[in-house]
């Protein structure tokens, strides 16, 4: 009757990887006649599903695409991508000022921005239907990032993207109206009008009746003359 011993190597992870080489030699030394029986499996691997990935990459190229597939509809439905969003604050008082940013290297903080949260979201100033999102439907504005919840790094990205978005025709831009009605355009007054004709002067009289009335600083005129005296002829 063959005896069979089972080892099992402790592994804290919840597969067990196959067992050292000493532990093999130790076996094999102390009971030479019993074979080890091992219950291993392998490891789940990483790699990501090949719809997700062609997913990402389409979105990727073509951001404005994901605003209109069933992902989108079903996780926001027709509601801004943030206004369900509440970031996690200390105290019932909630920071002035939004974060930096929410990624840091490969270290992502625990309650990221609305953009941030979502790969599929991405800034674009061709993507016309998420930054409308972010402005006034009223006074044509920028949400403010307290409003939004945006972090300052892609609240700089959405400012810039607007703004070109404005420069290429694919956003409005609402200009201020101005009521001119209190101004006066016509060439009736002195300011815009004709020069009148001279008055009727004689020889030696100043055009200006008023000319004849104002005399220099004699101590002023002499500086002036001695500043310029070389250029004085």
């Amino acid at each position: 009757m063959e005896t069979y011993l089972c080892i099992i190597q402790y592994n804290p992870s919840p597969c067990f990887t196959e067992p050292s080489l000493p532990v093999r030699l130790w076996t094999r030394a102390v009971f030479p006649g019993v074979q080890s029986s091992l219950a291993l499996c392998t490891a789940a691997s990483p790699e990501i599903p090949s719809d997700a990935g062609e997913a990402l990459a389409r979105y990727k190229d073509r951001p404005w695409d994901y605003l209109e597939s069933e992902e989108y509809i079903a996780l926001y439905g027709t509601s801004p991508v943030w206004s369900d969003y509440r970031r996690n604050h200390k105290g019932g008082i909630p920071p002035q000022k939004t974060r930096k940013t929410c990624i840091r290297g490969d270290k992502i903080c625990g309650n990221p921005c609305p953009i941030c949260r979502d790969s599929n979201v991405i800034i674009n100033y061709q993507n016309v239907k998420l930054l409308q999102q972010f402005i006034s439907p009223n006074t044509g504005i920028v949400y403010d990032s307290t409003r939004t919840g945006v972090c300052q790094k892609q609240q700089k990205q959405l400012n810039q993207a607007i703004g070109t978005a404005r420069d290429h025709g694919l956003l409005p831009f609402q200009v201020p109206h101005v009521d001119f009605s209190g101004e006066d355009y016509s060439n009736c007054h002195d300011a815009v009008g004709s020069t009148p004709p001279p008055p009727t002067i004689t020889s030696g009289d100043p055009w200006y009746r008023w000319y004849h009335t104002i005399q220099p600083d004699e101590t002023e005129v002499a500086k002036v003359k001695k500043t310029y005296k070389a250029y004085l002829k």
